[in-house]
């Protein structure tokens, strides 16, 4: 069986998340930090746990081998959006530096724990440089798309090629539009789910035209969010193997389109942990290993 780190589609063989526990910790906890950190509203603690403990469920009936990210008490609760910290590769990890500076500590916790369970890391996104993993999407083995955003600024992105250009890996970037300006969450992977080796969700009015028109180059071919559930993350989808996937519940037309387009479907309520967050299925994760 062949693995790699670069697909953002293959059957999913391993992944990090933060359980609710770890994260969110309490009500107390939420109360005190769910307001600065911009979410919607309070989630409810004994909700959410609810529902990650669905979410999770999902992943382990895939066969997929999970790992959990500890308690860190130099962390908030937006350390659950576990994938922003880090990128995974087959060189090893890079450590990324956040935009959001109430999340500065983030990637570092990652580190220390990718230390401490011998996970080689490849390098590290220094300041002012800044890159949120949400921002970076594997296209193929050999293509990393990052997006230019609020969270992920010109001097990451050249850290990035720094890094991953000597590795044979084409680093191509989507200028993002301004969009809800900078205290919004908006990354690529908002407008950009791959699911298959040529098929990706997409939100096409927030697509820069050359990133979009580079895609279909490529022979990508598009399940297209309608605008009345781009916000409630209809393009926020995991892929845990080719045309199966996650998502949140509550966007009927977009899991319709991924059927038609030949998927299946998972949906999971996520209210707390997702919607008000603004953390869909690939926040919640940071996927590791892939087979094919």
């Amino acid at each position: 069986m062949n693995t790699t780190h670069h697909s953002e589609y293959l059957k999913l063989k391993s992944v990090f998340i933060k359980p609710v526990m770890n994260a969110f910790i309490s009500d107390i906890q939420l109360g005190k930090q769910w307001h600065d950190l911009n979410y919607i509203s309070q989630p409810d603690y004994n909700i959410a746990l609810k529902e990650y403990k669905a979410f999770e469920k999902h992943i382990k009936n895939a066969g997929v081998e999970i790992h959990y990210f500890p308690v860190d008490e130099k962390v908030g609760i937006d350390s659950i959006y576990c994938r922003d910290a880090t990128i995974t590769t087959n060189f090893g990890m890079i450590i990324c530096s956040m935009g959001k500076n109430i999340r500065k500590n983030e990637p570092i916790s990652q580190k220390q724990f990718y230390i401490e369970n011998d996970i080689p890391i490849l390098g590290e996104i220094l300041s002012p440089g800044t890159i949120e993993g949400g921002d970076v999407v594997w296209l193929d083995e050999y293509t990393l798309a990052v997006g230019h955003s609020y969270r992920t600024n010109e001097k990451g992105i050249e850290q990035l090629k720094q890094i991953l250009e000597p590795k044979g890996i084409e680093v191509i970037v989507a200028q993002l539009p301004h969009y809800k300006g900078s205290q919004d969450v908006f990354h690529l992977m908002s407008i950009l789910s791959p699911v298959d080796k040529d098929l990706a969700v997409v939100f096409s009015p927030l697509m820069p035209i050359k990133f979009r028109s580079e895609l279909i180059n490529r022979g990508f071919k598009f399940v297209e969010v309608p605008e009345d559930e781009f916000e409630s993350m209809g393009c926020n989808v995991l892929a845990i193997a080719p045309k199966k996937c996650i998502m949140v519940d509550g966007n009927p037309k977009t899991k319709n389109a991924l059927i038609n387009a030949g998927c299946e479907v998972i949906t999971y309520k996520g209210k707390e942990i997702s919607v008000k967050g603004g953390g869909g299925p690939t926040c919640l994760t940071r996927p590791m290993l892939r087979s094919f």
